[in-house]
């Protein structure tokens, strides 16, 4: 006999008697009265799906219409190839934007048709226009859309497709302001190596050497692993270059000299003028959108991307219907002719530039040299830097790690001492004098004796006034500055620095730039954390902080401080070369405020410049001493992570008394900017100058901090 357990029961048993009472209970209960039928949802009219595909065509949606195609036309088409069709249609054309107009609908029945009026607004044939017809189906489901190719282009028969002839213009020019080249299009040799054909691997190897500069290992190593009948290519040369070594290497066994039009570079700012490359596979769509054929070497950096409209002029072409059955001619339907590009001159001095290089060698930073009395740029250097005609071709070692990146405009540093202008600056202007005393013993207590700063200097400058504790580079006068501004109003020193024009873009054209960084309560306020506090003013007062500024910014400030308070836009284009039907664009210097400073204050500065190379106690005047004329600059070195050098930082001007040239340089991780900085800077002046380069005295055993 079967025993039944307590949870057998339950389980057997409990739902057939709580089934029983719930039917009870809902027999004594009221009956509820008997739900209304749904409302059918009206399908939607042939002008609502005539609307949404009429939109869906205007934002380039293929999938939205897709969705609304009638099944036939959904069976013969996936979502994917209908991706793919639209967006061919549309880059071949270069359209840019869409417009459509409805027009009329007529139904008759079962079924409708549309017409519209659809323009392309394209950049390679400007603006084309058409009526198109749209025909609609009533299927169970709703009206549908039908698909024909002509909703593509209402002139496309099923099967047709666009087609463009390209008419591509050589690529235009980039000079100096004295009118050489820095990037011009020219006639290259590829080099190359058929493995199979060599005769005398020895002989081959040693001419190549010589032609190309490559060691015999690196140039083996490129044709080494190709199959017998394999071309292999080792590297390419201008024309003009190899045309010594031409005839001997036409005749060796083996090699092989292919002449190709292309960019040929001076090789000198290198950050600063770009390079040319090919389009990148994610960014075709948007090229060709712009006109371009997909193949072109296009601007990717520096003055060759930011003057690609310029360079590359406008190209041509013709639009075609290529019909979909052989044997049948295209039909155009547009055309337009080419515009030949245009010259950019710049205001670099390619000389200068190749000096300004080849003196800071091959240290990391960045040097500006600037004309202080226009804002032109004369020399941008960043360093590591990179070979760009290496880059156009197969087989170039690689650049070095951070060479594109243009320290000259992009390198964020915080200025040191640099920065301390800015704080005599605002101290001039609120409160101090010039002749304002600061007695320094080598170390300051303002903050209490548990928050002890010290100067540079450990002995101390003793008792100084304003410009010389800028000559000297006092840390302690320029602590009690910092505190003091901070108890009149913690925003007067952020201020000061905006007014130089630090923490934001100098609005140079033809690179881009960073804007740095003037920090300050607000600014503390939104990253969180502990508020802004005086201790923050005084670390600021001698350039550190959480502030940020580019060289760029400290040879534009130090410009204005030269030429009497003028802030200029950095100039880096002087001028487009014109075109038929456009004119040549020049580009004067413009003036973007100036320095809230009274003309004594920027007097009292320069005086204080001038001493850190002429006074005694100069931080730079063992650097200069025997310049046949006079340099005011400011040293500084910036501290940087814990356990690494310092940032050597030298900005100068000259000649003192009639300012026509800025050098700054920065030095990352090079120590002391006396030492460092300032020296580098010396040789610019005198190579700018025509001036034998002298050599430096070692430095003294202390040098600013």
């Amino acid at each position: 006999m079967k025993r039944w357990t307590r949870r057998s029961f339950l389980i057997r048993f409990l739902p057939a008697a709580l089934g029983g009472w719930l039917s009870a209970c809902r027999a004594a209960l009221p009956p509820s009265p008997t739900p209304a039928p749904p409302t059918p949802t009206p399908l939607p009219s042939p002008a609502e799906i005539i609307t949404a595909a009429l939109e869906a065509l205007r934002r380039e949606d293929p999938e939205a219409l897709w969705a609304i195609l009638t099944p036939a036309s959904r069976a013969m088409l996936s979502p994917e190839e209908l991706r793919v069709l639209w967006r061919d249609t549309l880059n071949t054309a270069s359209v840019q934007a869409v417009e459509i107009e409805p027009l009329t609908l007529i139904q008759e029945g079962k079924t409708a048709q549309a017409r519209y009026r659809i323009r392309w607004k394209t950049a390679l044939f400007g603006d084309l226009e058409a009526e198109g017809m749209m025909a609609l189906r009533l299927l169970p489901e709703g009206w549908r859309v039908v698909w024909q190719d002509a909703l593509l282009w209402p002139a496309l028969g099923e099967g047709d497709r666009l087609r463009v002839e390209y008419i591509i213009p050589e690529r235009a020019n980039l000079y100096d302001r004295e009118g050489q080249s820095l990037a011009v299009q020219g006639e290259w040799v590829e080099i190359g190596v058929v493995p199979g054909r060599i005769a005398d691997e020895g002989l081959l190897l040693q001419r190549l050497a010589r032609a190309t500069g490559l060691p015999p290992e690196t140039i083996r190593s490129r044709y080494v692993f190709g199959r017998p009948d394999w071309y292999m290519p080792i590297l390419a040369l201008p024309a003009d270059r190899l045309a010594p070594f031409a005839t001997d290497l036409e005749a060796t066994p083996g090699v092989v000299l292919r002449p190709r039009s292309g960019r040929i570079y001076a090789g000198v700012a290198p950050q600063t003028v770009g390079v040319v490359g090919k389009i990148p596979a994610e960014a075709l769509d948007q090229w060709r959108r712009r006109g371009y054929r997909g193949d072109e070497w296009v601007g990717r950096m520096g003055l060759e991307a930011w003057g690609e409209p310029y360079l590359a002029g406008t190209h041509g072409g013709r639009l075609f219907i290529q019909p979909r059955a052989e044997n049948a001619s295209p039909r155009l339907i547009a055309e337009r002719p080419f515009t030949p590009g245009r010259s950019i001159t710049t205001t670099l001095k390619r000389d200068l530039q190749a000096q300004v290089e080849e003196i800071f060698g091959d240290r990391t930073g960045a040097v500006v040299v600037m004309d202080p009395r226009n804002g032109d740029l004369l020399a941008l250097v960043s360093k590591p830097a990179f070979d760009p005609n290496a880059l156009l071709w197969p087989n170039s070692p690689p650049p070095p790690p951070g060479a594109f990146l243009n320290r000259a405009t992009q390198g964020l540093y915080p200025p040191g001492s640099i920065f301390k202008i800015v704080v005599m600056a605002a101290a001039l202007t609120h409160g101090f004098t010039a002749g304002s005393l600061f007695q320094d013993p080598g170390y300051w207590d303002g903050l209490g004796p548990g928050y002890r700063k010290w100067c540079w200097l450990q002995s101390g400058h003793g008792l100084v006034d304003l410009p010389t504790a800028l000559t000297v580079s006092c840390n302690v006068a320029f602590y009690q500055i910092g505190f003091a501004l901070y108890q009149q109003d913690p925003d007067l020193l952020p201020q000061m620095a905006r007014a130089f024009g630090l923490g934001a873009p100098t609005g140079v054209q033809g690179v881009p730039e960073e804007a740095g960084l003037v920090p300050d309560a607000a600014w503390r306020a939104r990253q969180g954390g502990r508020p802004w506090s005086v201790g923050d003013a005084v670390n600021m007062s001698i350039g550190q902080s959480d502030l940020l500024t580019t060289p760029l910014q400290i040879a534009r400030m130090l410009a204005a401080v030269a030429n009497g308070g003028v802030l200029y836009r950095p100039r880096l284009v002087g001028r487009i070369g014109p075109a038929p039907g456009q004119p040549e664009e020049t580009f004067p210097p413009e003036v973007q405020g100036r320095l809230p400073v009274p003309e004594e204050a920027l007097a009292a500065i320069r005086q204080g410049l001038l001493g850190v190379t002429t006074h005694p106690r100069g931080t730079a005047t063992w650097v200069f001493r025997g310049m046949p004329f006079p340099v005011a600059g400011k040293t500084g070195t910036a501290e940087t992570a814990p356990g690494r050098p310092p940032h050597a930082w030298f900005a100068a001007y000259a000649p003192a008394d009639q300012p026509e040239l800025v050098v700054v340089v920065i030095v990352e991780h090079g120590g002391q900017g006396s030492a460092v900085a300032a020296p580098l800077a010396r040789q610019i002046f005198e190579a700018y100058y025509g001036l034998p380069r002298t050599p430096l005295p070692a430095p003294p055993a202390q040098e600013d901090r």
